[in-house]
């Protein structure tokens, strides 16, 4: 026994639901699992949160992350834990406020985290700093702000929405004489624009039509008109990346779209899913035919086979917990990760401060096949002022079809050059 004092047993307040992962598993009298190594191993406390969507009206719902991550901890410590080690999930309600999500990045502090994974928040300013202080990794966010692709103490799994404009561009390249584009109407919509124009430039196509939106509209009838009419019905395509609003432009577009045509349409994922298809008639979705630019496989392919099982068996019937949607694969890759990481290790007791290590000496950390297998040393960085963070610069092409989104195309596709050409000429 090592006698360190276990961090305190959390509890819960206004902003954070705590779960210490339970079941029949009992921790025995040093700190060893049942099924472990037989050695003193200590426990391992990751914090994962996000938004649970009821803070106002208008904030993002994203509560089926901490849902996978508490259901990911039962599975792993019914298992024998982590190289023994008890796995001790702690999740926070981020609230879609810089203020919740300054509150998150302190709890993982006082929790002594190992590391904060497979996490969303739109307040990079307010949750990195504190995670920085106190030497704390955040593996895995869900890429929805910069400081993710910037900090020190940031592990991304995906290039976020670079990566997946990079890769539309291409996706949309073979197949489009010409592209409008509908985006928000800020900067982060202005980095989408370039990157479109860049990808496609580069790949020989007409410059996109770029069509500014505001991001609460309800109604997109002004731009789906610009967009209808610039892409036209014969060669032309029509993308939109407005999150939320990305239903409700398509929506004006279709209504707008001439008897008989059918006009192809293009999103990224984030913008569009699974069960965004799902909830808008499946095959008869405004979304029918649309190529979706993704950082994952498509939701059908088999090495998504374990997380789904872990879910049937471990999430105890959660409707949270949505296997097709982007959020809940980001939270089990990032966990998968970190297995990876604990694994690697193989010591009695983990701290931030040797995950960090491990990560900034070069491991290679496998997913499963659901990324490439990733490493974080300066030289596996893409090299860019504008994305400093990102070592994964592969994206998948999906469409489509009967309802489903399927393989466009097999593997991972590299969008690294477009990534680069935008960053220097911008």
């Amino acid at each position: 026994m090592t006698g360190r004092r276990r961090p305190p047993s959390f509890r819960p307040s206004r902003t954070l639901t705590g779960a210490v992962a339970a079941g029949t598993l009992l921790l025995s009298g040093c700190g060893a699992l049942p099924g472990g190594s037989g050695d003193s191993r200590e426990p391992v406390t990751v914090v994962t949160w996000a938004p649970g969507g009821d803070s106002a009206p208008e904030a993002a719902n994203m509560a089926g992350m901490t849902a996978m991550a508490q259901a990911y901890g039962r599975w792993v410590n019914a298992s024998g834990g982590i190289d023994g080690h008890e796995l001790r999930v702690v999740t926070c309600d981020e609230q879609d406020t810089s203020r919740g999500a300054a509150a998150c990045a302190r709890r993982a502090v006082e929790e002594e985290a190992v590391a904060v994974l497979g996490s969303y928040s739109r307040h990079g300013r307010s949750f990195m700093a504190p995670l920085e202080a106190a030497g704390i990794p955040y593996i895995g966010g869900y890429g929805a702000s910069d400081e993710e692709f910037r900090s020190y103490m940031a592990y991304p799994l995906t290039g976020g929405q670079s990566a997946l404009m990079a890769g539309n561009a291409e996706q949309l390249s073979g197949d489009c004489d010409r592209v409008a584009l509908v985006r928000p109407d800020t900067l982060s919509g202005d980095s989408q624009a370039w990157l479109l124009r860049t990808g496609l430039t580069g790949a020989g196509r007409p410059s996109p039509l770029d069509i500014p939106a505001a991001e609460g509209a309800t109604s997109y009838d002004e731009e789906a008109g610009r967009a209808l009419s610039d892409a036209g019905t014969g060669g032309g395509c029509v993308t939109s990346v407005l999150g939320d609003r990305t239903e409700t432009f398509f929506d004006s577009f279709r209504r707008l779209e001439p008897a008989g045509a059918r006009v192809r349409v293009s999103s990224v994922l984030g913008s569009v899913g699974q069960p965004l298809i799902d909830r808008t008639g499946g095959r008869n979705s405004p979304f029918e035919g649309a190529y979706v630019t993704g950082w994952y496989p498509a939701p059908g392919d088999k090495r998504w086979d374990p997380m789904r099982k872990v879910i049937r068996e471990h999430a105890f019937g959660d409707n949270r917990i949505d296997p097709d949607d982007t959020g809940v694969q980001t939270t089990w890759i990032a966990y998968t990760a970190l297995r990876s990481v604990v694994e690697s290790l193989h010591e009695e007791r983990i701290t931030a401060g040797k995950v960090t290590q491990a990560l900034v000496k070069g491991l290679r950390v496998d997913t499963g096949g659901l990324t490439p297998r990733l490493r974080w040393r300066y030289e596996d960085t893409l090299g860019s002022e504008a994305y400093p963070r990102i070592v994964n610069s592969k994206v998948t092409f999906q469409v489509v079809r009967d309802g489903r989104l399927v393989a466009a195309r097999k593997g991972f596709v590299d969008v690294t050059r477009t990534l680069a050409d935008a960053s220097a000429t911008r």
